[in-house]
């Protein structure tokens, strides 16, 4: 058999009846409005609308119940709220030990090498 070098791909997502809650696309996008400021900075960076990226924030926050933005001053800007921070902490624990996971089982079972994918930037487009 051949040398293989697989690289190990996961997409995670959460939904519910009322429809997407969270996914990787989402929490970037949480993650640079933090580092960003501002959700059109950051649906900016992921190559999205901000009307693309503003309804999917609210359609997570109307699952949710409870806003995971907030404005950062009385004109423009946005920060996480605390629960914005927690979702993001919680979501990216639960992805990495499903991906470690993953990867230690299809070790386990290919013959080839597989080794993990390393997101170099949280700016590759949208994904959920």
């Amino acid at each position: 058999m051949q040398q293989i070098e697989a690289v190990q791909r996961l997409h995670l997502w959460l939904e519910t009846g009322e429809g997407m809650l969270l996914g990787l696309g989402r929490i970037q996008l949480l993650e640079l409005v933090e580092e960003l400021g501002s959700l059109n900075k950051a649906a900016s960076a992921m190559g999205m609308s901000y009307r693309a990226a503003w309804g999917r924030m609210k359609q997570t926050e109307t699952v949710i119940g409870a806003p995971l933005v907030e404005r950062s001053g009385p004109k423009k800007g946005f920060r996480l709220t605390p629960l914005g921070h927690d979702i993001v902490r919680q979501f990216r624990t639960w992805h990495k030990d499903v991906e470690d996971f993953a990867l230690a089982r299809a070790r386990e079972l290919f013959s080839w090498n597989t080794s993990p994918f390393f997101e170099s930037s949280p700016r590759h487009g949208p994904l959920d």
